[in-house]
Formats: C-alpha cells, structure tokens, sequence
C-alpha cells in the first residue's frame, strides 16, 4: 500500500508533485490544466518521470524549506550527502513597474553536503498524455523532448551536468552544485548554476515575504500557515481562477471509477478559498477572483456555470485517457469534466456570501461595485426562479436530481447576503421585495427539510438519509448553535455517519454505490459544529487526530481510508485545506478572546 507522499511545488502558473524519494512524477505544462509532460502518477510504465537513482546505502528525507513552497530532499549514506531543491520561480522583479515572473519552468538545484556523491538520472518526459511516442535528443545548448506524431509538443532540459550522461542515465559524480531547469519554452538568455541559484534565492524572498503578509496565530499557526501557501499555489495568477486540486482522476476508493479531473475552477470551492485568505490578509487574491467573476458573467441573463477553466472556458468536455492503467490501476483516467453541464443551486449562496465579504471589508473601486452589484440582482433572479427546483446537489449526483436540503439552504444564503449588500450601499427599495423571498425559503426548509422522526435536518426533502453538508447551517447563519434542533442533527449526523473519527458524506447509495471512504472536508465540518454546540474538548480531540492523517509533509487529498488512514482522491485537495485553516482558526481565535476578556 502506498500513500499520497508527494510534496506540491508551483508558481501560480503551474505545479509539480514530487514523491517522498524526490521523483517527479506529475507536471502539466505550461499551465495547470495542459497535457501532462510528467505522468507516472497515473501510470507507472507509461506516464514518465524525472527520477535520482541512488544506492540501496543511501536514505533520503523531505522537508520544505520554512515558510515557502521550496521542496528539499535529502540523500545521504553517512559519508556521501546531496540536496536536490526543487521550486517552480517566482518572483518580483523591476522593469519600470513592479512585476511577477512565473515561467513555466521548474528547477531542481543540487547541492553538494559532503563527500562525492553518486547517482544516476532518469529523465523520461512524456508529452501529450504519452498518448504519442517521445522523442529525447541531446542538442548543443540543451536536451530537447517532443512529439513526431499527433499534436506537436516540445520540452527544453538545460544542465551543466553532461547531457549525454543524463539522457542514458549513467553514473554521475557529484563534485560541485549542480542544477536541471526544465523548460517549456526555449531559453534567450544562457543559462548557468550562478542564474539558477539566483532564482533559487529570489523565489524564496517571495514565498517569505508573502508568508509574512499572512496573519498569525498563537495555536496550529504552522499547519494554517502550510495550507495557506497551498491554496496559493493552487491559484491561477493570470485570471484569478482558484483550483480544487492540482491532479486528474486520483481515485477516492482504490480499484473503483470514482475519479474526476479537479484542475478546474469550481465557483463553490473558490469562493470559500477566497473567503478563508481573505480572513488571512490576502486581499489581492479576492480581487483577482472578483475579477474572474465578473469576467465569466459578464451578461445579465448569463447561465452561471458550477464551474469553468481556468482561462474562463466555459465547455469542459470530458475524455478518456484508455492507454493510461490509472493511480494503482484505478481506471479510467478523465481530463475534462462533464459536471460543467449540472445545476446545483449552491453555487449561488456560497459566491453571494464572498460578494458580501467583499462589499464588508473593502472599498471597491466604482466599476466593480456596480458589476457585482449587477451580478448580485442576476443571482436574486436566478434564486427566484429556481430555488424550488430540485438540482445534483453539492456531491454532484450525476443520475438524479433532489430538493437537497444543503441546496435550500444556499439560496437562502444567496438572498440573505444579496440584502446584506442592499443595505451596505442604501439600496432600501430591493430589501422589503427580497427579504419576502428570503423568508419563504426559510420556511420551506424548516417544514420540508426537518425529519421529525430523525431528529435532524436530512439529506433531502422527504428522505431520512442524513448528509455531512447539514453542518453547516449554523456557520452560514441560517439557525444558531443553541437551537436544539441544530444540536440534535449534529449529533444524529455524527452517529450516523462517523467512522474510526471520519466522516462520510453520506451513506446513502448514489450513482456508483454506496460511498467507501471518507471525505476529509466533512471531518473538518463535524469538528466545527461540535465546538459550536458546546463539545469543545472531543473537537480538539478529533482535530488533533485528524491533523495526523496528513502525509509527511502536512499535505491533505480529498478522502481518507476509514481503516488504513491512507490519502486518496486528487490531491492536494484546496477544500480540505481550507476547512483546516477554518477549524484552527476556530480553535485560536477563541483562545485569543479568552485571554483578551
């Protein structure tokens, strides 16, 4: 059985995942969402890799360097002892104005610790998806990759280690720093250790100095810190789309079809990311995704989309990749993603209560006070309307549509925050005619999505099945923690549906069977609304344990195996890491007060 012990670098352009052993075996370029150049995640024999071989005498050990996404793995046999420093650059630099440079590059800087040590380097990129034949040749100034047949794609290797040792893979001794820039695009400028080390150090200035912008706190400062700059990462600078996760069709049950391409972005989870790094003082990030908002609704009788590309596509045909075996021959391998087509009516709750964050905290510059404004009345509109449709709900049911109660809620929200901003910008004659609507979902909820026998709200209306997604009607402000009727569905829904301290999402049957892992958001919920209630020593306890399901690095995927505690499920997951940073922050900010009264 192996783990999810990869560790994530990136630039907001792009990322990389590289393995417990220093392999890097994901890299899609040169953004996010491009075919795979790195693959061996997904298939071992055939999706390619960039791998130090070393003697069985040597160890190796992995660690980021503090407060930066800059990955260093260590080999060492007591005597011989290398470094490999892997990061994708970014950094400011000063042309007049102030900008960022993100090339779609990644960097792998050897230094040399003590003695002379050996290795060998398979370098096997495979372009395209591997779905054609890579050619690797060594030219004078680099080692060029590309495709002969099907779509033409290319990759640039430049070293000052021997090309041709590197491209058979022969024994190389390690006498001074080395370094391997693998490019997308061929480089103008020569490249040299001396440049590479400078982009080593001016990355790292970047990465500090944005962790320093980051707020503080006195407990579980560290692991807020690491998901934050794991959000960040999963950040698209160029449109200020946010993604769910950096990976395709890791599977949430190992030898099952649950596997989903995550390298989009989804209105619902970014708009929850962009909430938490606001609480966390990056502003900036929000605004790009205002941005992106306004961008992808731009028309008023817009359909919004559960989700869109990260360059705002708005078809995100979805395709099997057949001649891949899959993560531990979990097929199929998807890229793309047919939910784009689903309605689920909670995207408009979770985006209007960001919309209202922002209208809150800052002062927006006129223009994009009025679009949001105006996308803040289409939403109104769209909730009108729809709100008493059933819909796939927030577990995306692909066969099925439901009056979920989580969905309800939502739109609550969405009419709840959308008078809000209303009444923040003396909007008055909008707040009698939605506050109307606002009550008559709120009803419809309590009488429909109430289960008497239960004891709890449910799943969906008329159901008994209970769903993790209920916890969440108190931190959206529909009901207070006091209410018995939020108390009694906490405790129901933990009953119900925790496991060994995980939670399901449900345990009701969906379109591929009964559910078999958990979903690791849903522990973060339970834990939440149990310190809510007043259960605040099993929170910390079931916090604290479940902080230890995270892999070596401090890194969370999307689920976790009830028995072996394993990670599954694309990774690194941006919800997991959010609802991390939510429950700490839950648990600090409360010790704060204590101390401040």
């Amino acid at each position: 059985m192996t783990n999810l012990d990869y560790g994530i670098i990136g630039n907001c352009s792009s990322a990389a995942l590289i393995s417990k052993s220093g392999a890097l075996e994901w890299l899609c370029l040169p953004v996010f969402d491009s075919a795979s150049i790195f693959a061996k995640l997904l298939d071992k024999e055939k999706g390619g890799s960039f791998e130090f071989i070393i003697s069985s005498d040597y160890q190796h050990t992995q660690r980021y360097l503090p407060k930066t996404n800059i990955l260093v793995t260590k080999y060492s046999n007591g005597n011989d002892c290398f470094e490999v420093i892997d990061f994708m650059p970014r950094y400011h630099y000063h042309n007049g104005v102030d900008h960022l440079y993100s090339p779609p590059d990644v960097i792998r800087y050897v230094k040399i610790k003590s003695g002379t040590p050996k290795f060998r380097v398979n370098y096997n990129p495979k372009l395209e998806y591997a779905e054609k034949q890579t050619t690797t040749e060594v030219r004078q100034e680099f080692i060029k990759s590309f495709t002969r047949s099907g779509a033409y794609d290319s990759l640039y290797l430049y070293t000052n280690i021997e090309k041709e040792k590197v491209v058979n893979g022969d024994e190389i001794e390690l006498t001074q720093d080395a370094y391997f820039l693998i490019s997308y695009n061929q480089k103008l400028l020569a490249q040299s250790i001396e440049r590479s080390y400078l982009k080593l150090q001016r990355t790292k200035v970047y990465w500090l100095n944005w962790s320093e912008e980051t707020h503080r706190f006195r407990e579980y400062d560290e692991q807020i810190l690491r998901s934050a700059l794991v959000l960040k990462l999963l950040s698209f600078d160029k449109t200020g789309a946010v993604l769910a996760a950096a990976t395709t069709s890791l599977p949430e049950t190992i030898g099952e079809i649950r596997n989903w391409d995550y390298r989009f972005c989804w209105l619902r989870d970014a708009s929850m990311v962009i909430k938490v790094m606001t609480q966390l003082g990056h502003w900036k990030s929000a605004e790009r995704f205002m941005n992106f908002i306004i961008d992808v609704v731009s028309d008023k009788d817009e359909k919004i989309q559960i989700m869109y590309g990260i360059n705002k596509e708005k078809n995100l045909k979805e395709r099997i990749l057949s001649h891949f075996a899959g993560y531990e021959d979990s097929a199929p391998v998807r890229v793309g993603n047919a939910a784009y087509k689903q309605k689920q009516h909670d995207i408009y709750g979770i985006l209007m209560d960001v919309i209202y964050q922002q209208f809150l905290l800052f002062e927006v510059s006129l223009q994009n006070s009025e679009e949001l404004w105006t996308i803040t009345r289409s939403i109104v509109r769209i909730v009108s309307k729809n709100w008493k449709k059933p819909d796939r709900g927030i577990w995306e049911i692909r066969t099925e549509q439901r009056h979920f109660v989580f969905s309800k809620l939502l739109c609550w929200v969405a009419i709840d925050r959308a008078i809000k901003v209303a009444k923040l910008i003396r909007r008055n004659e909008y707040v009698d005619k939605w506050s109307k609507l606002r009550d008559t979902i709120s009803k419809d909820i309590i009488k429909k999505g109430w289960n008497e026998e239960v004891q709890a709200f449910t799943q969906s209306y008329g159901s008994k099945n209970l769903d993790a997604s209920t916890l969440l009607m108190e931190s959206f402000g529909f009901i207070d923690a006091s209410d018995y009727r939020y108390i009694s569905t906490v405790k129901a829904t933990q009953k119900e549906l925790s496991r060994n301290g995980l939670m399901y999402r449900y345990k009701n049957r969906d379109d591929f069977g009964l559910p078999t892992s958990s979903f690791t958001i849903c522990t973060f919920w339970l834990i939440q609304a149990l310190y809510k209630i007043g259960e605040q020593k099993q929170a910390r306890e079931l916090f604290e344990q479940l902080l230890t399901y995270s892999n070596h690095l401090g890194l969370f995927s999307e689920d976790i195996d009830f028995e072996s505690k394993r990670l599954l499920g694309n990774f690194p997951q941006a919800y997991s890491h959010l609802a991390l940073i939510e429950t700490a922050m839950l648990f600090s900010t409360d010790i704060e007060l204590k101390n401040r009264f």
